[in-house]
């Protein structure tokens, strides 16, 4: 029987069954959606600050800023990314939308119920740069 963190497959005709925990099924959707262009990073700020020290240690979070129900036979994913500047936010998310639907239904095999993308944040090439020259300027 399946646990609300865990999908199971129907036992096979050799006798056994495959389970996917959650996790996985997140990691798979946050690797889909950074690879789809305009996609500047996954999660909201405290999301991005925790996988940035994560990946300074050598341990990059693929499934950074995405959240995911998996059922018996279907998925329900949240990602929240930040989007390129000057990149159309519609077409971003549409896109992340589609690259994530596809990796669960090939990669995972289930169905997809539904995919929210949230964008946290518009990345602007130089913004950090230009916080860095006012911080030493102040101090």
């Amino acid at each position: 029987m399946a646990t609300p963190s865990t999908a199971t497959t129907p036992t096979t005709t050799d006798g056994g069954k495959t389970v996917i925990v959650d996790a996985v099924v997140a990691k798979v959707a946050g690797i889909a959606a950074a690879e789809v262009p305009g996609v500047h990073a996954l999660g909201g700020g405290a999301a991005r600050v925790i996988g940035n020290i994560r990946q300074a240690v050598g341990a990059k979070d693929h499934a950074q800023g995405v959240s995911v129900e998996v059922g018996e036979t279907e998925v329900a994913a949240d990602i929240a990314i930040q989007v390129d500047y000057p990149e159309q936010l519609q077409r971003v998310a549409s896109d992340v939308r589609s690259a994530v639907a596809q990796a669960i239904t090939e990669l995972v095999g289930m169905k997809v119920a539904e995919i929210n993308v949230t964008v946290v944040d518009v990345y602007i090439p130089g913004d950090d740069d230009e916080d860095e020259a006012e911080e030493a300027r102040v101090n």
